[in-house]
């Protein structure tokens, strides 16, 4: 496991209970430092080429990567989300290792972009934790991920069945309900689980897996792509939970800008995968001989320059991130008013790479035509994955939010998203 050390700490507030916990100051890269960061960009590259490698075995119905997550476990990258001074790196809690946290994602999601989604799920738990939980649940869940090497999770897609938390006399919780689409089920540990409220407030909940008994429905996943993230449909009706489970306060998980800044994790996850794509299409054309047609070219032109896009747009909002608060997405005890501008950016990433990756993926069915797109290459099965991957809630919502911040905003376009 990689170890960076702070030189110096702070006592600031970082939850909504007012709590005075040690978090690190942004991290200088000195040569131990800088070591550490080269280690992990290895770390992600030999992962990424073992996923790549394993992803046509476990592309099926009720495959997990199982030893893909037994590496990450290995690499100690389940604890890498948690603060330094809790064992971990602060990918994806400490703002300055936004960027790094980004790169291992995009790496992952070039290897497989089942194994990203998976992996992210975890970085997202996590920073909710360290963000809105007590310090007790803070070292809880850090012992979990650190010690007992629990994959972290969040489920919160739903449908008309949707879960509900009952309080009991006892001051438990009992569940109610079903949660879809998730990720990671039998292998992750500790999921989120939220639900509403008897006053229809939403809640956020940590399940114990491996403590209850729920009903799996293995059949309502019957997807083109990500296969391998076995993405059941999950009841819970009738499990149990006392309130140390619950994390924050209800209407937590909604708040700003936390919910929509976490979208660029999941973007460079994807844009991963259109990499991938790219190298494949790249082969392939090696391969049978066809690299000097002019058509190959400017196909392959136009897909070098989408995706260097999206690596400028993945630096623009790593560098949002971290000029935004030394934490992601600020303390939830400091109101900060450029809120609505970080939002708006990372909005614009998600659009941007979301029209990247399609732009490259049918770039790539025109190189590679037909027979490329049949086993044993990889081009069909990455285009099943990330189509389905780019699919996420709420589009055209993260799009006409950008629209209103700027017709709102006075400043000048090239002042636009620039922090005081």
């Amino acid at each position: 496991m990689i170890e960076i050390m702070s030189t110096f700490q702070q006592k600031i507030p970082v939850n909504a209970q007012t709590v005075e916990t040690f978090i690190p100051t942004p991290m200088t890269l000195d040569d131990r430092g800088a070591a550490a960061m080269l280690h992990l960009r290895q770390q992600g590259a030999d992962l990424a080429q073992f996923c790549a490698n394993h992803a046509a075995e476990i592309d099926h119905h009720g495959a997990f990567p199982t030893e893909e997550f037994e590496q990450i476990c290995q690499a100690g990258l389940l604890a890498a989300p948690l603060f330094r001074e809790l064992g971990g790196l602060g990918l994806g809690i400490e703002a300055t290792m936004t960027a790094p946290l980004l790169s291992l994602l995009k790496q992952i999601g070039w290897g497989n972009l089942a194994v990203g989604r998976i992996y992210e799920g975890h970085v997202n738990a996590l920073q909710l934790i360290q963000t809105l939980g007590t310090p007790a649940q803070i070292e809880r869940y850090a012992r979990d991920a650190r010690d007992r090497h629990k994959i972290f999770g969040v489920w919160n897609a739903e449908a008309s069945d949707g879960v509900k938390l009952i309080p009991l006399d006892n001051g438990c919780y009992r569940l109610e309900g079903a949660k879809t689409f998730a990720s990671g089920c039998g292998e992750v540990d500790r999921p989120f689980v939220n639900g509403a409220l008897p006053d229809g407030q939403w809640q956020m909940c940590i399940v114990p897996m491996d403590e209850v008994s729920t009903r799996v429905d293995m059949d309502w996943w019957q997807p083109a792509g990500m296969r391998a993230t076995a993405s059941y449909k999950v009841d819970f009706t009738g499990v149990e939970v006392d309130a140390s489970t619950l994390i924050g306060q209800p209407g937590d998980y909604y708040r700003q800008p936390w919910l929509t800044a976490g979208v660029i994790r999941f973007a460079a996850v994807q844009l991963g995968g259109a990499e991938a794509l790219f190298d494949a299409t790249r082969a392939y054309l090696r391969e049978i001989g066809y690299t000097n047609h002019p058509y190959q070219e400017e196909r392959l032109s136009k897909m070098a320059i989408a995706l260097e896009s999206g690596n400028l747009w993945l630096r623009g909002a790593a560098d949002q991130i971290s000029a935004y608060a030394p934490v992601f997405g600020g303390y939830p005890t400091i109101p900060q008013p450029q809120s609505q501008q970080l939002v708006s950016y990372t909005n614009m990433t998600r659009t941007a790479i979301e029209q990247i990756c399609m732009e490259v993926m049918q770039l790539c069915e025109r190189c590679v035509g037909t027979r490329g797109l049949l086993p044993p290459y990889p081009m069909e099965r990455i285009i099943r994955d990330l189509t389905l991957y780019l699919r996420q809630p709420a589009f055209d919502v993260a799009l006409s939010s950008v629209g209103q911040f700027v017709l709102a905003e006075p400043a000048t376009v090239n002042t636009l998203w620039m922090h005081e």
